[in-house]
């Protein structure tokens, strides 16, 4: 009984084989976009500096993402490789800023990549819901991609001369906020739903893509970008003096 115990859980070579080649898989599919995103760019005028160092940025992505699954034990499902293939565009327009030119004389081909990942970010998040995919992995890893988008685009609106270092305060006040959460824990206990939010996020990125566009000016931009801002920054404050409210009943009921 003990023998035939032990064959039994010994693992599978074949299922494990199988499973790699799925991941293989999965990760070819998953590259196809940033590939086909970086031969664009190169056909458009792009120098090989951009577009290496945006694929860079992506191999460096999948790298940590495969590390982070494993440590976590976390499933790479169909969502989470759309998630995955939007980290590649993110990835190409942070490479594109090692040639700040291409944001003036490309903005709406860069504009056109940052609208298909956002497009994408809601196509990952219905792929989880249908196909019963949704964990605080996956969400967390939407999560970055989105912040990693906001923070290039604002980049990639000062390479383009339309805004000033004042418009990185949209990319970083979420860093901020996790960096300060280390300090004050009760700034990372979770929030409830919020429409609101969404609303804010939704006006904060679609700003950064008008910007972006060449018929928006620096003159017309200021307004725009300082809209998303104080939004952005009204929202924040609201979510702090809930969180804030938060552990003070908790304190005081414990």
């Amino acid at each position: 009984m003990v023998i035939g115990m032990m064959e039994q859980t010994r693992p599978d070579p074949l299922s494990a084989q199988a499973q790699q080649g799925h991941a293989l898989t999965a990760w070819l599919w998953s590259a196809m976009l940033p590939l086909g995103g970086a031969g664009l760019l190169l056909w458009l005028g792009a120098g090989w500096a951009a577009v290496v160092a945006g694929l860079a940025l992506y191999a460096l992505t999948s790298a940590v993402l495969a590390y982070q699954r494993r440590r976590h034990a976390a499933p790479f499902g169909r969502a989470s490789q759309v998630t995955l293939a939007r980290s590649g565009l993110v990835a190409l327009l942070a490479g594109a800023l090692f040639e700040p030119a291409l944001y003036r004389e490309l903005g709406w081909w860069l504009a056109g990549l940052a609208l298909a990942a956002l497009i994408l970010d809601g196509v990952d998040g219905w792929l989880a819901r249908r196909l019963n995919e949704s964990s605080d992995f996956g969400a967390r890893f939407d999560m970055e991609v989105d912040a990693a988008l906001i923070l290039v685009l604002c980049l990639g609106l000062m390479a383009a001369g339309k805004a000033g270092a004042w418009v990185l305060a949209i990319g970083v006040m979420r860093y901020v906020f996790v960096g300060a959460a280390s300090a004050w824990p009760w700034l990372s206990a979770p929030l409830p739903p919020s429409f609101r939010r969404k609303l804010v996020c939704v006006w904060q990125v679609a700003a950064l893509l008008i910007c972006l566009t060449p018929v928006v000016g620096p003159a017309l931009a200021t307004p725009i970008l300082a809209s998303a801002l104080a939004l952005l920054a009204w929202s924040f404050w609201v979510d702090v003096a809930w969180l804030k409210r938060h552990a003070e009943r908790t304190h005081s009921n414990s």
